[in-house]
């Protein structure tokens, strides 16, 4: 696995609904939440939550309550995909940093968004699927967990709230440094 000094935590919040989405509408990226994270002090810099704007659907009421996130606040407060993905890159070295998600939803929604708006990827192929490398480093757990259930596992507090990608970045970087800290 090869990690730069530092490393980009991406985890993406999308539209959904608690059923098939309604006709014309599709997942599509609503949140990128981000951090830099230390890979051998674990101390997490610049922060983020960047609110993108939904093209083709809206925030499902089910959407809000499972993230918090209102279309207002994406009317209000959101940003074209594309310039979304330009912040990435200006910002936070994306492409060259080895970049983090827990899982891979969030690897394969940023491929297909990129090529669904024909736009560039942002992010460097050095990417760790934190789900996959905890399993294997824990213990007791060694198989898939939800990162809620694998905070709970290290005994480390969930901050914020779950489901938005601005705080939950914060949290899978701790189940990394846990999980860098193994080797």
């Amino acid at each position: 696995m090869k990690t730069t000094e530092n490393i980009l935590i991406i985890d993406l919040e999308a539209t959904c609904w608690d059923d098939r989405p309604p006709r014309g509408q599709e997942s599509e990226i609503i949140e990128i939440g981000v951090c830099i994270m230390n890979a051998a002090t674990g101390k997490v810099s610049k922060n983020e939550g960047i609110l993108v704007k939904p093209q083709y659907s809206k925030v499902s009421p089910f959407c809000t309550e499972l993230t918090s996130i209102t279309q207002n606040m994406l009317d209000d407060e959101g940003i074209m995909l594309e310039d979304a993905l330009d912040i990435l890159r200006a910002e936070y070295d994306s492409e060259d940093l080895t970049w983090a998600s827990y899982g891979n939803y969030d690897l394969n929604m940023l491929q297909n968004q990129a090529r669904r708006f024909n736009v560039d990827y942002p992010l460097s192929d050095d990417h760790i699927n934190v789900k996959t490398l905890f399993g294997q480093l824990h213990p007791t757990v060694r198989k898939s967990v939800g990162m809620s259930r694998a905070l709970g596992e290290l005994n480390l507090k969930l901050e914020g709230t779950h489901h938005r990608g601005v705080d939950d970045a914060k949290n899978i970087a701790k189940i990394l440094h846990w999980c860098l800290n193994q080797s």
